[in-house]
């Protein structure tokens, strides 16, 4: 037995926290009772109350509750190993780290909302194959290509603005970067033998734009020339936000300067980020409180070839959610035909005595 959502069973606890609450409350009606009239005189008051009805509508309830959130996790067996052809694209994901990228212009910062922006698109994705790349005044290698997304979400986590010390938005380095972990050499020359330009790479550089230290336009052409497309997403707001200086909780205890004293603003600079996204036949996308950023560049990265990578093996499951899901409402729909107390009209020891009587 397999289970595709397998985080989901942890809902199950809702059913002795079920349990719990019934016993509760009864203790609590009990108390009540006690304090009205005593226990025969109660019986004699309530002749169609019942202690077993409750706790069988109780016991259904949880089946249904229980089996309806198997039914979520989604059981399956029968697995078996099969071969598929592996398609999809190679992408390089170039995110900004420098100091700016604290500024709280975007909640709960431009840094955290870059990485939810990642996380977005990487949901996105489904065979194709992604890299890592952080830049500020330089860019390295944060993770090569590969298409094992945990680990690339591993590395995403552990992103921050404290990897590079030297300060700056160097692009430019990030794009040549970009293109090294799709195959492309370094230093902007074609060194590797099996390099082939086509159109199934893309680079996506997530930035404020600000402070640019060297010519991201020349980059994103030479890019361009290679078949990868260049595509930019804007972090921040033209009107700005500051940076603040935090301490080790987390708590922001000052705001950084320049070197006159007066504290530093930073502005999302689109025009530059548009420019580079031109120059590298992608689009600009700027990350607003939404979803509708990554969707434009979804939307523009479909429109690239697929390759194929080689063949893959997978694991193929037969979907079995269909029975605990038809249980499920076989049980809700029986606690409600239940009542907690018992019908006078059908009662079983009535019928049976004036049948008795009848045929005295």
């Amino acid at each position: 037995m397999h289970f595709e959502h397998i985080k989901i069973l942890w809902l199950l606890v809702v059913i002795p926290l079920m349990v719990v609450v019934y016993i509760l409350r009864q203790r609590h009606k009990r108390r009540l009772m006690a304090g009205f009239a005593s226990a025969p005189l109660m019986r004699r008051l309530q002749p169609d109350a019942s202690w077993r009805r409750p706790i069988i509508k109780l016991t259904l309830l949880c089946l249904g509750v229980g089996f309806l959130i198997v039914a979520l996790a989604n059981p399956q067996i029968g697995s078996s190993i099969a071969e598929g052809e592996q398609r999809g694209i190679d992408m390089a994901v170039c995110i900004d780290v420098s100091n700016s990228m604290l500024a709280q212009d975007m909640k709960p910062s431009r840094m955290a909302r870059s990485k939810q922006v990642v996380q977005n698109l990487m949901s996105h994705l489904g065979g194709d194959r992604v890299s890592l790349v952080v830049f500020a005044g330089k860019a390295f290698i944060e993770m090569p290509l590969t298409n094992d997304y945990s680990a690339t979400k591993m590395f995403l986590d552990q992103i921050n603005t404290d990897l590079i010390n030297q300060q700056g938005t160097a692009i430019g380095d990030a794009i040549d970067k970009g293109m090294a972990t799709l195959g492309f050499g370094e230093e902007g020359d074609a060194d590797e033998p099996e390099w082939e330009p086509n159109k199934s790479r893309a680079i996506v550089v997530i930035s404020d734009g600000e402070n640019h230290e060297d010519d991201a336009i020349d980059a994103a052409k030479r890019a361009a020339e290679q078949g990868i497309m260049v595509c930019t997403i804007g972090i921040g707001t033209t009107t700005g936000g500051q940076i603040p200086i935090t301490d080790r909780r987390g708590k922001i205890v000052d705001w950084r300067k320049d070197y006159e004293g007066n504290v530093v603003t930073t502005h999302l600079n689109e025009d530059m980020l548009r420019d580079i996204a031109k120059a590298g036949n992608g689009i600009y996308a700027h990350a607003g409180n939404g979803n509708a950023a990554v969707d434009d560049i979804v939307k523009q990265l479909s429109k690239l070839e697929s390759q194929k990578f080689g063949a893959s093996q997978f694991s193929s499951y037969k979907t079995q959610y269909q029975y605990p899901l038809a249980a499920g409402l076989f049980f809700l729909i029986l606690e409600v035909f239940i009542f907690e107390r018992r019908n006078p009209r059908i009662n079983i020891n009535k019928i049976i005595r004036r049948k008795r009587e009848n045929e005295q």
